[in-house]
């Protein structure tokens, strides 16, 4: 028995469980089985790998202290308002709490409930749904106030994880995340490479501009300053006060982590 399951989910690209209940309606039939998972659609997942998925959802759940987001393409906006798309995001949401990991490899790898594994369950329901599905990231957060925030249109989530402050801090600074587009938590994190030539290329900027050179370094650093100011979170107007940084608005809480999922990004 587990030899013909193993053969027929190389030969299908369907997953365990799909095989198992084939086998088991065609009375161990290889050949009837694999006509049956191709009446079902199941089969349709591996002919439908190669097609770009550019759409999708993103969607996270929240217990306690502790999070997980996973972000899952689809070929069309369509399909990713089909409910059993929305469910299938919803059910690998609750596996990546489960799983606790922020490598999606390894997630794959993961066993539901149903005995199977994350990678063949997005196999199976692309057979079922008709197109290309792919599990592109997930991430885990575990920490002091963690919140969340998802875009309407589901296209944009973020985790937030913050230390010494509230839940709608958390949530407020998710959602600055969202709309802003931060790519730094701090100043150290920026790839010094990246500010010398940024550095360089405004310095020549200044002086083929005909700035005096005793004056184009100060011009520079508050050119590299509002770079800073554009990139690190904490240093960005905050989205729902622009008076205010946004480390400003946490009045001594701390960021510790922030996760951002965008579909196609």
């Amino acid at each position: 028995m587990m030899e013909s399951i193993k053969k027929l989910r190389e030969l299908t690209g369907a997953g365990m469980m799909d095989v198992k209940k084939a086998l088991a309606d065609a009375g161990n039939d290889e050949d009837k089985a694999v006509a049956l998972l191709r009446e079902r659609g199941i089969v349709k997942a591996a002919k439908k790998a190669d097609r770009e998925a550019k759409e999708g959802l993103v969607k996270f759940v929240v217990d306690g202290n502790r999070a997980a987001i996973v972000e899952v393409n689809s070929e069309t906006d369509f399909v990713a308002r089909n409910s059993d798309f929305q469910a299938l995001v919803e059910q690998l949401a609750q596996a990546a709490l489960k799983a606790g990991t922020n490598d999606v490899e390894e997630f794959k790898n993961f066993t539901l409930e149903s005995g199977d594994t994350v990678a063949n369950t997005v196999a199976a329901a692309a057979g079922k749904i008709g197109e290309n599905l792919v599990l592109n990231r997930v991430a885990y957060v575990e920490g002091d106030t963690v919140a969340g925030y998802v875009h309407s249109n589901g296209k944009i989530g973020v985790l937030v994880d913050l230390a010494g402050g509230d839940t709608q801090k958390a949530k407020d600074v998710a959602l600055h995340v969202a709309a802003e587009r931060p790519q730094y938590l701090t100043r150290d994190e920026v790839n010094q490479e990246d500010i010398e030539k940024e550095r360089e290329i405004l310095t020549n900027k200044a002086l083929n501009e005909g700035k005096p050179q005793q004056i184009v370094d100060k011009i520079v650093s508050g050119q590299i300053g509002k770079f800073y100011e554009e990139k690190v979170l904490p240093e960005q107007k905050f989205v729902k006060d622009q008076s205010l940084t946004v480390s400003k608005y946490l009045d001594g809480a701390q960021i510790k982590r922030f996760v951002r999922f965008e579909i196609g990004a």
